[in-house]
Formats: structure tokens, sequence, C-alpha cells
């Protein structure tokens, strides 16, 4: 009897545990029902968000509208995000290793550097980041010389201010890694003769992609979702992110235009979601190192 109240028990436990993480993933999953089940009906049937249409009221027009209006936005994006969180990363591991694996001095005093930049919001440096920008020669001319379009050269201001911004956090991330290293390898190589460089490229380097894997996923959402400075340092026009005509997005119409805005949404995170499903094991793997 006793035995069989344990096994009861037991399976109560379960199913309310079950039952709780079923109620936490339509919780979570709600709000993506909502936006896509509005993105696929007529505006006129926009109030009823959690139901989906009936076969006379779905239609793609949303879609279609949004892919055009953003389609230039995402080639900016891809041309602004890839190599801004590449130079990132790469930077921030780079920093990282002399960091923790070099001794000289000043360490710990440009390591707080280090910290002390992520912790600047973005709004504390806009006026002299955009004055900054100006004051110098346009990089759309300097683009323009090498026989590059103009507006490509809108976009290397901004790549340059987010690879800034991501370091700090970058190395940060790098150097929490980097500290469990096992340090009688790489004193092994340097007795062996192989310098830092080669100790980085050769040892620290491919040790490292589960960290990349995090970085980049982590960086490449900052750079993508960012509006603040691609507004103030680029602002609308054929160089603007896709963040900026998303904001955009049926303003000039006469409603409210749910339905072309949650289209939209979609359009512009499915970047960030194909980085999330390409490099999702690696993250798993460097977060829990």
């Amino acid at each position: 009897m006793t035995e069989t109240n344990a096994l009861s028990g037991r399976s109560w436990r379960s199913t309310a545990l079950y039952a709780v993480l079923v109620l936490l993933v339509v919780f979570y999953l709600l709000p993506l029902w909502t936006g896509l089940v509005t993105s696929i009906k007529a505006d006129v049937l926009a109030t009823a968000p959690f139901l989906p249409p009936a076969p006379a009221g779905f239609t793609s027009v949303h879609w279609t509208r949004a892919v055009n209006a953003l389609a230039g936005g995402l080639v900016n994006s891809l041309i602004l995000a890839i190599p801004a969180t590449i130079l990132s990363a790469l930077l921030g591991s780079m920093a990282a290793y002399g960091l923790t694996t070099l001794d000289w001095r000043y360490q710990v005093p440009i390591l707080m550097l280090f910290i002390a930049g992520i912790f600047i919001p973005y709004q504390a440096v806009l006026i002299p980041l955009s004055k900054f920008w100006a004051s110098v020669v346009p990089v759309s001319d300097l683009v323009g010389y090498v026989g590059l379009a103009g507006w490509v050269g809108d976009l290397v201001g901004l790549i340059l201010s987010h690879v800034a911004y991501g370091i700090p956090i970058c190395t940060l991330l790098f150097r929490t890694y980097y500290k469990d290293f096992n340090e009688e390898m790489i004193e092994a190589a340097r007795l062996d003769g192989a310098t830092t460089h080669t100790i980085y490229r050769r040892i620290i380097l491919p040790l490292s992609v589960p960290m990349f894997a995090v970085t980049l996923i982590y960086q490449f959402t900052q750079v993508w979702n960012d509006l603040l400075f691609a507004l103030v340092l680029v602002g609308p026009g054929a160089g603007a992110p896709v963040t900026v005509p998303l904001s955009q997005l049926g303003a000039s119409l006469s409603e409210v235009g749910f339905g072309i805005r949650m289209a939209g949404a979609f359009v512009a995170a499915l970047p960030t979601i194909i980085v999330y499903v390409l490099f999702g094991d690696q993250f798993a793997e460097g977060v829990s190192t």
C-alpha cells in the first residue's frame, strides 16, 4: 500500500510538472502565434488577434509588401552585421588572450577599461560619435574612390562604431573562457619555441570555437537589432539597416497596419533565427563551459 501511494505521488508530481511546462510553452509562444496570425489576416480582421483567419480572410499581401519594403534594409544589415560581428569577436579574442595568458605591466588597469566600456550606454555617446564621424572625411567619398557604391560607405562608420562597442563584452566573455585553459599546455608550447602568435593561432584559436559561437550569436543579435545608432549615424535612406525601414513600416497607412508590421517583424527577425539554428549547439557548449 505504501509503495502504491509513493508511485501515485510521483505520478501526480510528474503530471503537475508537465502541466506547468506546457503552460510556460504556451505563454512564450502565444506572442509569436498572435503575430503570425495577424500577419496573414486582412486588416479588418486584426481585432481578433488569437483566432486564425477564415479562408476568405486569409491574405499574403502583408508579407509581400513587407519583403519589398525591407529587402534593401536586409542587404544593408547583412553588410553591417557580418563584418562588425566577426571583427568584434576576433579582436575580443585577441585582447582576452593578451589579458589572460600573457603577463605584462598595466594589465589590470587595461582590463578595468574594457569592463568599464561595457557599461557605457549608447545614449551617452550619440552626440560625440555623430560629431566625430561628421568631422572626418566622409567615408562614402573614400569608398567611392575605389569604385564602390557610396551607400556602402555610409555603413562603414556604423560598422566601426559597433566593433568598438562590441570589443569590451567579447573580451570579457573570452577572458572568462580562457581562464579555464590548461596553463601547462601553453607553457609546454613556449618551451618548444612557439611564439605568442603561434600559440594563439594553433592552440588558443582552435579551442575557442564554442566561445566564438557565443560571441557571434550575441554580437550579431545586438548589431542586427540596433536602431539608435542606425538612426543617428545613417538615418533613413538607401543605406539604412533594416531596423530603420521596419520602424517606419505602415506609417503611411491611414490605419495602424498591424498586419504589415507583424509580417515585417518576422521578415526582419529571420536572419537572427537562422544564426541561432546554425550555431545553437556550439552556443550551448560555450555557455556551459
